[in-house]
């Protein structure tokens, strides 16, 4: 059985829904119901009107709610709801995303291949300690573009964590970058 535990994040919005071992290979954001549809657990988070965005990492759920909903009405009934989720044996993900295979590119630039390492074995795993994650997303003009995910998605302290943590180990590693923006 595995057993889920979760915790608030610094986006008071969100809450972090921690499974003990990986459940998923990929990550993904949702913003609808529709978006959810690949995903059978989010899909039933989204059937609650208070759900705002649901983010599954690998090991955890990210959860943002509505203003007017409070967490300590939804933490232990959210918790109890994925718990019997796992328990009984239902995905977390489908196997196929016919969205991911036309996604599909290949980098040539060593920039962006030095940029896509440093994310995703530095920057990546420090925010997912609060429920979130950051994406590449392009590079033009020595600017790096990238995604907020999860409770990094409008938390109140996003800017700091971009320009005093990403930013600075970013510009640290790779002299050439003059900036690292969010889209």
């Amino acid at each position: 059985m595995i057993k889920v535990r979760y915790e608030s994040t610094p986006n008071p919005a969100t809450y972090k829904f921690i499974f003990p071992e990986a459940l998923v290979n990929e990550t993904r954001e949702f913003t609808t119901p529709q978006d959810a549809e690949i995903s059978p657990l989010a899909s039933k988070i989204f059937g609650f009107p208070w759900t705002s965005k649901v983010y599954i990492g690998k090991d955890f759920v990210s959860i943002t709610k509505q203003d007017w909903v409070d967490w300590t009405v939804l933490a232990e009934p959210l918790n109890g709801l994925i718990q019997e989720h796992l328990d009984k044996g239902e995905k977390v993900m489908h196997d196929f995303d016919p969205n991911q295979a036309a996604a599909a590119d290949v980098d040539t630039d060593p920039v962006v291949i030095k940029l896509k390492q440093i994310i995703k074995n530095e920057i990546q795993p420090v925010v997912a300690l609060d429920g979130g994650e950051i994406v590449f997303h392009s590079y033009k003009d020595n600017v790096v573009f990238i995604q907020m995910k999860g409770s990094c998605a409008g938390c109140p302290s996003s800017t700091a964590t971009l320009k005093d943590g990403i930013e600075v180990r970013i510009k640290e590693l790779i002299p050439e970058v003059v900036e690292v923006v969010a889209v």
